[in-house]
């Protein structure tokens, strides 16, 4: 049952998502340059959990090694071999060009790398929409899992990127059920004005929402961070809105807006940062050497949620 916002129960939002991806088909995931034991062991877990069936993909004595010393049991899992990080990255991007994963994630390599291959002009596995990067927060004392956008890939994405950085997280809201997607477009203030650009670009993402530019929530902004997350801010400063005070996706103007925010939540409110790409072929699933197990469960989760929803959405396409 969700808690109450004065309720504190470490994790819960967490363990539901897995609970929930559990009731789903397990996913086959290529596990990029596995060769250390925090991302060697996320592997195994989420596979014990049969939330994925791991392909792991790198130096194949190295993994081995890593394992025995980890007392980690990979002996039914297949390996691809690969010489070195950067050839890992482009082994792993192969398995989904060949159809033989439906997720990737990221292992003891460098973001970079991945993404590098993620990206790559002629071997890449780009698509239409704009890539993206969400944070799925755990905040203690916040109702429901929180969505941060973009915090780890579009530094300073313009008002056409936006569009699709919004919609991916909207996506993935609804990959995750949750019912009613509220967008809070966040800036320094409630007002618009031509001297803060980013207000101009949260009005105008509000104007594109209405007019069906932008599908499937509600969105309202530009909004400072309290009128969008605290009902008591939102009716001090006087607006009415359906999502001042009641955002689950906050849409942040920069990178360094977004990655501070999620940081400042992870350290300052002990907050849990599950990280997921999207707007690839296929969901990719990024990881932090910091991350909880638990947190690179809950990453694994969510991909196997909008590995489900794209199934779905494949298969009603067809019929």
């Amino acid at each position: 049952m969700p808690e109450s916002p004065g309720q504190d129960v470490p994790h819960e939002k967490y363990q539901r998502l897995v609970r929930a991806a559990q009731a789903l088909p397990a996913i086959k995931v290529a596990i990029a340059h596995p060769c250390d034991d925090v991302s060697l062991q996320g592997a195994v877990e989420a596979a014990r959990l049969r939330l994925i069936e791991p392909i792991l993909v790198g130096p194949v004595e190295r993994i081995r090694s890593v394992a025995k010393a980890a007392a980690l049991d990979i002996s039914g899992m297949d390996i691809v071999a690969s010489e070195h990080s950067h050839d890992s990255a482009a082994k792993a991007v192969g398995l989904v060009t060949a159809a033989r994963v439906e997720a990737l994630m990221k292992g003891s390599l460098h973001t970079d790398e991945l993404m590098g291959a993620v990206v790559a002009r002629d071997a890449g596995i780009r698509t239409a929409r704009r890539i993206s990067h969400c944070f799925v927060m755990d905040v203690p004392r916040y109702p429901n899992a929180l969505i941060i956008t973009d915090a780890a890939v579009n530094i300073v994405p313009t008002l056409d990127d936006k569009v699709d950085i919004v919609q991916n997280a909207i996506d993935l809201a609804h990959a995750m059920g949750v019912t009613e997607v509220r967008v809070a477009v966040l800036s320094a203030m409630e007002t618009v004005t031509a001297k803060v650009p980013s207000t101009i670009e949260a009005a105008a993402l509000c104007k594109m929402a209405d007019r069906g530019q932008i599908t499937g929530a509600l969105l309202d902004g530009p909004l400072a961070l309290d009128n969008a997350i605290s009902p008591e801010a939102a009716a001090i400063k006087q607006i009415v809105s359906p999502v001042a005070g009641r955002a689950n996706v906050l849409v942040v103007p920069d990178l360094e807006a977004g990655n501070m925010l999620a940081k400042s939540l992870s350290f300052l409110a002990h907050a849990d940062a599950a990280g997921i790409v999207l707007g690839a072929r296929v969901p990719i699933i990024l990881t932090s050497r910091a991350d909880s197990l638990l947190t690179r469960l809950a990453s694994c989760a969510v991909a196997v949620m909008v590995a489900a929803a794209r199934r779905h959405s494949a298969s009603a396409s067809i019929r």
